[in-house]
């Protein structure tokens, strides 16, 4: 209803696969995931050389935003030390979530 178009991994590795294969404007990444969480995810994504094909952004500089419901200062820290740009905390609030999207989604 807002115009984006999503894609779902159901934990890190799904996540860093997709990063292989397509082409994304913005990541949200749930920190606690089963197998590789979001944390190590976003290390990876941020390790990765290149920019993606369709977008254009640099892995590096791709847009990633933590999903948690943890919202201690500790944890959004663990958070940015890992590569993330912002945070959203859990239960998500539409109009956060929309903000927080407006904020950090390249401009077309």
């Amino acid at each position: 209803r807002v115009g984006v178009e999503t894609e779902v991994a159901e934990d890190g590795l799904q996540a860093l696969e997709a990063m292989n294969n397509g082409s994304y404007d913005l990541v949200l990444m749930d920190v606690q995931m089963p197998g590789m969480d979001g944390l190590e995810a976003t290390r990876q994504i941020r390790a990765m050389e290149g920019v993606m094909e369709g977008s254009g952004i640099a892995y590096r500089d791709l847009p990633i935003l933590a999903m948690t419901a943890n919202v201690y200062e500790e944890d959004r820290r663990k958070c940015l030390d890992a590569g993330m740009n912002g945070f959203i905390a859990k239960p998500v609030k539409p109009e956060n979530l929309y903000r927080q999207i407006g904020r950090w989604a390249p401009k077309s």
